[in-house]
């Protein structure tokens, strides 16, 4: 049996979804220039500061996608033992999860994090230094990207390419661009995506 009245996640979602967008955009202005600066310390490029931060937010959006799959899969089993209405099985299980975030293993997502860059080709860093010194930064973006799978649509970021073709739609131009440019030389910030439609725009670097 279908309830007639939607479940705690879906009549929460307008109000969960605005926060999470305005968060989102809190730490592009906030904990991304805290670990850009933490960054320059150890490394005089700008360019390898801003790819690092970059990567850091890619892989945390798939390391908190894939904790949530996991996560969702476990709650999943365990509802399913004695669910009997009235809400279906799948709109119970994401009233759990939304109330029960705070389950969520966020350390283990950082750790993932930073095993990943640690093997990306892209990117180096000093031997003395670890990725760790910015985990605050990939905690907050691994905390808010978990979220946004709670969302009906989810929300998730623009994959980006170094080389391919600029899109006003998708992305403002860092000041220091080539503004005649065509084409991405890297990226500095990801654009948030509602299926197809682009919710932020993110920011990325244009020269020839």
């Amino acid at each position: 049996l279908r309830s007639c009245s939607p479940g705690r996640a879906r009549r929460t979602n307008a109000s969960r979804r605005a926060c999470l967008v305005a968060r989102f955009g809190d730490i592009y202005a906030q904990e991304r220039l805290d670990a850009e600066t933490l960054l320059r310390t150890y490394i005089s490029d700008m360019e390898m500061v801003q790819r690092i931060i970059y990567i850091a937010a890619v892989e945390s959006f798939h390391a908190a996608k894939m904790a949530y799959r996991q996560f969702k899969i476990r709650v999943r089993e365990t509802l399913s033992l004695g669910h009997s209405g009235p809400e279906s099985l799948e709109d119970t299980v994401l009233d759990y999860i939304v109330r029960h975030e705070d389950l969520y293993d966020v350390q283990a997502s950082v750790n993932e994090v930073i095993r990943s860059m640690n093997i990306n080709p892209k990117i180096s860093f000093p031997p003395e230094i670890d990725f760790i010194v910015i985990s605050t930064l990939i905690r907050e973006l691994c905390r808010v990207a978990f979220s946004m799978q709670t969302l009906l649509p989810p929300l998730d970021i623009a994959f980006g390419t170094d080389g391919e073709l600029f899109s006003e739609t998708k992305y403002h131009r860092s000041f220091d661009s080539d503004f005649t440019a065509a084409l991405v030389a890297y990226h500095v910030w990801p654009a948030l995506m509602e299926n197809d439609l682009v919710i932020v725009k993110g920011e990325a670097v244009t020269k020839r």
